[in-house]
Parts: structure tokens; sequence; C-alpha cells
């Protein structure tokens, strides 16, 4: 089954290398499935450059437009189709974050989602400096349809978080 998903990814993304790594030697060896190689592919992620990070909703177009008001994004140069929202999507203006890209699903979230953003607004605060900062963060983006769920406080660890839900109930941290 899942040489059969890589074998229907090469079909879909022609010319794209598709390795295997061998557990006895631990060094990767070409698959079978992939008839051809990328002249500037040189390893296993050896130019991934970017990463795009999906989101599985019900209105892609709410959703993403959520998160572009949170983190400054944009739309792509190929927006969507005004009458289509099955899928949305927006970057960084600066190309330095990681593309946003959701898709409609027809099935509801259930459980705690295993991956969630980190919004980044305390980086280098601490104590109440920081928590005054999470808070106020936190009521610009319930301003914008996000909920709240509890603050973590800080440990002996860990600085303090806050830890909310978009607008369709994703988890993400407010860091």
């Amino acid at each position: 089954m899942f040489e059969d998903k890589l074998g229907s990814l090469a079909r879909h993304r022609p010319g794209a290398a598709i390795t295997r790594w061998d557990v006895t030697t631990g060094s990767p060896e070409p698959s079978p499935m992939s008839a051809t190689r990328h002249p500037s592919y040189a390893g296993p992620m050896a130019n991934v450059r970017q990463v795009q990070v999906t989101f599985d909703c019900a209105s892609p177009r709410a959703v993403a437009g959520f998160w572009k008001a949170v983190l400054g994004y944009v739309d792509p140069p190929t927006p969507p189709d005004a009458d289509d929202d099955s899928w949305a999507a927006c970057q960084d203006p600066g190309g330095v974050g990681p593309r946003l890209y959701f898709q409609r699903v027809p099935e509801p979230k259930t459980v705690k989602n295993r991956v969630h953003l980190d919004v980044r607004v305390g980086v280098g605060l601490s104590g109440d400096e920081r928590v005054a900062v999470l808070e106020a963060e936190g009521a610009r983006l319930e301003a914008l349809g996000a909920r709240r769920l509890h603050l973590l406080a800080a440990d002996d660890e860990n600085e303090a978080c806050l830890v909310m839900q978009d607008v369709e109930g994703n988890e993400f941290c407010l860091d």
C-alpha cells in the first residue's frame, strides 16, 4: 500500500526523485517507481527549501482569512476561484514563513490536532511582561474569531504560553 502511494506520487509529479532508505546500510537507494532523477537532486531532503502547512477544514476561505489576519500573510499569486471554497492558501509576503494551505474535507474535527502552530509573540520576554504580551495578542485574535482555551503558567523549564483555537477549533499557542 505504501509503495502504491509513492507510485501515485511519482505519476503526479513527473521527474520527482523518490528514494527509499535501505535499513541495512542506512543509505538511500533509488526507488523502482521513479523513472527519472531530477538533475539537481543531491540526496534525501538535500534541496528542500520550503515547507507548506496544510489544514483540513470545513471552510477554507474563512480559516485562511483568519490566519492571514493573525500572521500578516497575503494571498498567493493565484488565489482560488471566488466561487469555489474547496481550498485556499496564504503566504508570508517576505517569503520567510511557511505557506499555509487550507483544504475542505467532509468530516468534522473530532479530537485535538497532533500538529499545531506556535505564534511567537513573546520571544525573549518572561514573567509578567510576557504574560501581558500574550494576553494582548490573545484579545486581538479573539476579536478575529479565535477562542481562548487556557494560559499555561511558566514553570522551571518553560515560559508561559496561551493555548487558543482558530475559527474552526484548531488549537494553536501564543508563545
